[in-house]
């Protein structure tokens, strides 16, 4: 049995090896977190600190959150040298409406995002809750487009949010859509919790 193991690990090994000598270096991605699931915004912000520990430039522009302080912005202070964050929405649109207000709002964060998207000092730029913009028509899916596709080569970029956009996910390079099986409000009536979804 541990001959045999060993065999099937080595043979594992020998092809990942080929897999990775067949690879290039390093290229800026456009990655999308999609889905009805939790968990989106949360996993971008594994990489934001992730690229923050290893001394990289990073911006963060939230499209939707913004009518109350995000407790990842309190923790997240503490790297002022290297993060620009802006949250920049009114909160859930069902509280706001007011569609030209959102619209609005929501250009405004796409121009503050903008000078970062372009700018090649930043390694990785965060776009969250940008695929919820897109998906209302707040903004210009060709536009986004546009600049995505004139960004710096090694910048990485994450669009975070339900509902991304099939012409967004055709041009991502890493696309994770975030599945919901259970969720506590919906099947336990558990309001949200701090630390948990805000």
């Amino acid at each position: 049995m541990t001959e045999e193991y060993q065999r099937k690990m080595q043979k594992r090994k020998e092809i990942q090896e080929q897999r990775l000598a067949a690879c290039q270096d390093s290229k800026g991605l456009i990655i999308v977190n999609t889905g009805n699931g939790k968990g989106k915004t949360t996993a971008a912000l594994g990489m934001v600190l992730r690229s923050l520990g290893h001394g990289y430039r990073v911006a963060i522009v939230q499209f939707i959150k913004g009518a109350w302080e995000p407790a990842e912005k309190a923790i997240l202070s503490q790297w002022e040298q290297q993060l620009e964050f802006y949250a920049m929405g009114e909160g859930f649109t069902w509280e706001t409406q007011d569609r030209e207000r959102d619209i609005s709002k929501a250009t405004e964060a796409w121009h503050k995002a903008l000078t970062f998207l372009l700018n090649p000092e930043y390694q990785l730029v965060l776009l969250d809750e940008i695929n919820v913009a897109l998906k209302l028509g707040y903004l210009n899916l060709e536009e986004v487009i546009a600049a995505l596709v004139q960004k710096p080569p090694q910048t990485h970029v994450i669009l975070t949010g339900r509902g991304a956009p099939p012409a967004l996910v055709e041009i991502a390079d890493l696309v994770t859509e975030m599945k919901l099986i259970k969720h506590p409000f919906r099947e336990q009536g558990i309001k949200a919790q701090p630390g948990i979804e805000f």
